[in-house]
């Protein structure tokens, strides 16, 4: 098992909460993580029909074959069971670590969380694996590579061709969660609305161009969209707001959780297919900007990520917040550094006196300070983006 950097937060969360609750995209390492650090614990799936249909209708039996400590796997699939765990918790609510809870669905675990269990759970996200979390193992493989293979625990664990892989999960996705999460009459528009929207990483997304270019009304694209962010396929980057006199554009950037399936989606299944591809460049970003994210969740932190963008074209791609502090950070796919790739930055920071660390992630040698504005550029392996709060 590859050692996940989640483990010291999910080990702190279990000695302070009676129930720890962890999202995240199928396939992730939910269920690998809680049952190598809960080794105690009794395990049950409810993707199990039998066992899903005793949770639903007897409680009480349910617990009686499984008792806690428990792991309860693909809670979202019987929601109303986090009634049952809350009376559970509340018959003896100083006993802490009795209940681990995956699910990777949010919206209808987060709202029945939300009733439930509010107070007595922490609620952690895992995401596929991060760069710093595949280590030595990967760290001489070309970026090309890396973009081709995703970050997936299995993909890597039984060296699996990426093509395939990532044909089944979408596969596995379509035909096990779409169909439960809404009611799509037709999955190959469905299908086809994902492989467009994979051809629009770090883009504004035009509703209304989705819409035309996939058959369907604009409405039902934003539907489509939520189901997307909902089971963490995609991630809106949201816009960020500051003091700075410019007018901001309001809308958000959308990435992929995994950058493999993404390059999956635009038909790249080679490292020289991928050195060549047009969206490259936005898939190094869109790699760059889940390193971000992971790391937020990894430290148990809500994630505090925001683009910059006016609507006179000025652009900086990740904005990293702190206290009252914040990174600006610009991403480039090139390995040779020029100035022209921290313009932005070096602009930006002469406007907002909260602008602390300005970074340029890219593909190129480490440069520790460069400019009188200090700019660190970082190669993407050497980029840690909690440095900002450790």
């Amino acid at each position: 098992m590859i050692a996940r950097k989640l483990e010291k937060t999910f080990y702190e969360a279990l000695k302070e909460y009676p129930v720890v609750t962890v999202f995240g995209p199928r396939q992730s390492g939910k269920t690998t993580l809680a049952k190598a650090y809960c080794p105690n614990f009794t395990y049950v799936n409810l993707e199990d029909r039998e066992t899903r249909e005793l949770a639903k209708e007897d409680y009480k039996a349910f617990f009686h074959r499984y008792p806690p400590p428990v792991i309860i796997d693909e809670i979202q699939r019987v929601p109303e069971l986090t009634s049952a765990v809350q009376i559970l918790v509340d018959s003896n609510r100083e006993l802490a670590g009795q209940f681990v809870l995956t699910g990777s669905h949010q919206t209808e675990l987060a709202e029945a969380v939300d009733q439930s269990l509010a107070g007595r759970t922490s609620v952690l996200e895992l995401y596929p694996l991060s760069l710093e979390e595949l280590g030595d193992v990967k760290k001489y493989d070309s970026t090309d590579t890396l973009l081709l293979q995703g970050f997936m625990p299995e993909l890597h664990a039984s060296h699996k061709n990426p093509t395939r892989y990532y044909r089944n999960y979408l596969r596995t996705y379509v035909e096990r969660d779409v169909r439960k999460l809404v009611n799509v009459r037709d999955l190959i528009l469905f299908e086809r609305f994902v492989t467009l929207l994979a051809g629009r990483i770090g883009q504004v997304v035009n509703f209304s161009s989705l819409a035309g270019e996939t058959g369907v009304s604009s409405s039902t694209i934003m539907s489509w969209m939520s189901i997307l962010e909902a089971s963490f396929l995609i991630y809106r980057l949201p816009p960020y707001f500051s003091n700075i006199s410019k007018r901001m554009v309001k809308s958000p950037k959308v990435y992929f959780t995994e950058p493999g399936l993404a390059a999956f989606l635009l038909g790249i299944e080679t490292e020289r297919q991928m050195s060549t591809h047009p969206l490259r460049g936005e898939l190094f970003e869109n790699m760059v900007v889940m390193e971000a994210l992971k790391a937020f969740a990894n430290d148990g932190r809500e994630s505090r990520m925001a683009l910059l963008r006016t609507e006179k074209g000025f652009e900086i791609d990740l904005m990293l917040s702190h206290g009252v502090n914040v990174q600006p950070v610009e991403i480039k796919s090139a390995m040779t550094f020029n100035r022209k790739l921290i313009h932005n930055l070096e602009t930006y920071m002469k406007e907002d006196e909260s602008a602390v660390q300005p970074t340029l992630v890219f593909d190129g040698d480490d440069i520790p300070f460069f400019g009188e504005q200090r700019v660190r550029i970082r190669n993407i392996r050497n980029w840690h983006p909690d440095e900002l709060w450790k």
